[in-house]
C-alpha cells in the first residue's frame, strides 16, 4: 500500500492509502480512520462507508463528522471509492454522471467493457477487508453503511453475506434498483439481461426472499429530490413485512439528499453500530 495522506483527528488518525487491486484490476484508493487507542493490543472493530453517486472515499470523511464520536466510541470507519479509476477503465461515453467512473453501484459486472475493472462488490465484500484486517489494528467484527447509491451497496452486502456483518445501515439508499431509471441504466449496463434477472442487486427483493435477523436501519429525509422516482423507501418496508424482518425506517421532513442531511443523523448511527458492536 501507498500512504497517500495523513491527518490527526480527535486524537486518532485519518489516512488514505491507494493499492493495487486484484479484482478490479487497477489502483485503488480509500479512507481509514483509527480511534486514539487502536493497537495490536487493542484492535477495534470496523464499520465500512460505502458512499453515492459522484463521490470518491474523501466525501464522507470530510464532511459527516463522524471521527469525534467514532474516537469516544473505539471505532474503526474504512470509506473505498466509488469504482475503480484510471486511463484503462471504462467511463460512459457520453460522460454521463451514474454511470462509469463513480458510479460503480457496487456490483460485479458481466458485460464488456466493464467486467474488466467493475468488481466492486468482490471488492468491498473480500479483498478491501482482507487488506484492512491484514495491515491494521482492527478486529474481524464488521458494520456496514452508505448513502444513496452506497445505501443501496451496504444493504444488499450486508443482506447476501449477513453472517460477515453485526449490523447494517443506509441512509437515502437506492431501495428497489430494478425499479427506477438509475438502476436500470446502471445493470443494463453492467449485468445486462432483464430486471428479473437483477434480484440479487436489489435490497427490497432480497429483504422479501427470507426473515433476515441483521440489525437494520435506514434514514430518509422527507425533502429528498430524489425520493420518489429513484430511491422508494416504502419498497424495504413492504419487503420486511413480507418476510417478517425487523426493519427501522426514520423519515425526517424538511431534510434532503445532502451530507448536511448525513451529519444530522451520523451520531444515532453510529451508536446503533456500536451497541450491535459491543462498544456500548
Amino acid at each position: 500500500m501507498e500512504l497517500i495522506s495523513e491527518n490527526r483527528a480527535f486524537g486518532g488518525r485519518h489516512c488514505r492509502y491507494r493499492h493495487t487491486s486484484k479484482v478490479n484490476q487497477c489502483d485503488m484508493t480509500f479512507a481509514i480512520y483509527l480511534p486514539p487507542f487502536a493497537s495490536q493490543q487493542t484492535p477495534v472493530p470496523v464499520l465500512y462507508w460505502l458512499s453515492g453517486l459522484t463521490c470518491t472515499d474523501e466525501n464522507f470523511m470530510q464532511k459527516a463528522g463522524a471521527m469525534k464520536l467514532a474516537a469516544r466510541l473505539g471505532l474503526a470507519i474504512v470509506a473505498p471509492d466509488t469504482s475503480p479509476r484510471g486511463d484503462d477503465v471504462a467511463d460512459d461515453p457520453a460522460g454521463a454522471y451514474d454511470l462509469g467512473l463513480g458510479a460503480g453501484f457496487y456490483v460485479d459486472a458481466t458485460q464488456s467493457p466493464w467486467q474488466q475493472h467493475y468488481q466492486m462488490y468482490s471488492y468491498v465484500t473480500e479483498e478491501l477487508p482482507e487488506l484492512v484486517e491484514s495491515a491494521f489494528p482492527v478486529t474481524r467484527e464488521r458494520a456496514i453503511s452508505g448513502h444513496s447509491m452506497g445505501g443501496h451497496g451496504a444493504l444488499v452486502v450486508a443482506l447476501r453475506q449477513p453472517q460477515r456483518y453485526v449490523s447494517v445501515s443506509a441512509f437515502s439508499p437506492i431501495a428497489n434498483p430494478t425499479k427506477c431509471p438509475w438502476g436500470n441504466k446502471a445493470f443494463s449496463a453492467y449485468l445486462g439481461g432483464a430486471p428479473e434477472q437483477w434480484s440479487d442487486y436489489d435490497a427490497s427483493m432480497l429483504l422479501a426472499k427470507q426473515r433476515y435477523s441483521l440489525p437494520i436501519l435506514v434514514e430518509q429525509g422527507g425533502n429528498d429530490q430524489f425520493l420518489t422516482e429513484q430511491l422508494k423507501p416504502e419498497t424495504l418496508l413492504c419487503s420486511a413485512r413480507t418476510s417478517s424482518t425487523q426493519l427501522t425506517l426514520n423519515m425526517h421532513e424538511g431534510y434532503d439528499h445532502s451530507y448536511f442531511f448525513i451529519a444530522s443523523f451520523i451520531d444515532e448511527h453510529l451508536e446503533f453500530h456500536a451497541s450491535h458492536l459491543g462498544l456500548l
